[in-house]
């Protein structure tokens, strides 16, 4: 019939298979997480390692062994730190925000991915004063989590804006509040004692670092103040500061026995950072 209507072909043509290509060489970096000595408990509000007890890192790979080993990172002193922001799977997590002992958790951490927890290296016999080769496992890295475990701990409170306060310093009575450094400020610190090398100028690294963590003194927070305090501060109060503050910081013990192939001296050393950590040469 004229009027009839046609019936349209509903047929699909066939559409070309996609095939799904596996190469035998494709590899994805496997991760594991690291434990952080802190906790997260001194992390502010809104940064994401706040209240996180671990953070994921991904295993060293060739890219960042490039990065380890970049002429011009070196030589800016930004190689470590390039290394470990690519290091940590989350992005939105900054190295310089770290704490210094988390930072050092995670570094441990990414050696041995790399490298393995084997680490021979040169040390200086604390008896005999030789360069003795000597070969450390990181395996036995135990975290500490800072909590004063003596009569200093009396002495130390801890405060709702993640800060401490040491009291009272032996010879001045001071009330001090301190803070826990991060990787910036260790950064801050030694890009300063650079600079006064440069200029000829003493080194100052004992001033500099209590300035770097104390926050007020005597409830007084005005830096220039507290710079004048810290320079007129006795020898004794200062060292009772800095071994509070360190008892409170979250780190890794590196302690580790140590004996000497020289001399035969054994006894407990701090296993050192050295250019072998991460450029191993054996």
């Amino acid at each position: 019939n004229a009027g009839a209507e046609v019936p349209q072909n509903t047929t699909t043509a066939p559409q070309p298979q996609q095939q799904s290509f596996s190469s035998p060489l494709s590899f994805v970096a496997p991760t594991e997480f690291v434990e952080l000595p802190s906790g997260g408990r001194y992390y502010g509000e809104g940064h994401p390692l706040q209240g996180q007890t671990v953070v994921e890192i991904k295993h060293m790979t060739t890219r960042e062994e490039d990065i380890l080993t970049s002429t011009a990172l070196l030589k800016q002193g930004k190689a470590m730190d390039r290394f470990l922001q690519q290091m940590v799977v989350d992005p939105r997590i900054n190295i310089d925000s770290l704490l210094v002992g988390d930072k050092n958790a995670i570094l441990i951490a990414a050696r041995k991915t790399g490298y393995g927890s084997e680490y021979l290296t040169t040390i200086e016999c604390p008896s005999c004063s030789e360069d003795v080769k000597y070969n450390f496992s990181l395996e036995l890295a135990t975290v500490t989590e800072g909590t004063p475990d003596n009569e200093l701990g009396e002495q130390i409170s801890r405060t709702s804006n993640n800060t401490f306060i040491v009291g009272t310093l032996p010879t001045t009575k001071w009330s001090v509040e301190v803070k826990l450094l991060t990787s910036a400020d260790e950064k801050k610190i030694l890009e300063t004692a650079q600079g006064r090398r440069k200029r000829g100028l003493p080194e100052d690294l004992l001033s500099a670092q209590l300035s770097s963590f104390i926050v007020s003194i005597e409830g007084v927070t005005d830096r220039g103040q507290i710079n004048s305090a810290i320079q007129a501060m006795p020898a004794r109060d200062s060292r009772f500061l800095r071994e509070a503050y360190k008892q409170v910081i979250p780190s890794v013990d590196l302690t580790q026995e140590f004996a000497c192939s020289e001399c035969g001296h054994s006894g407990e050393v701090e296993v050192p950072f050295t250019t072998d950590f991460f450029w191993p040469n054996n």
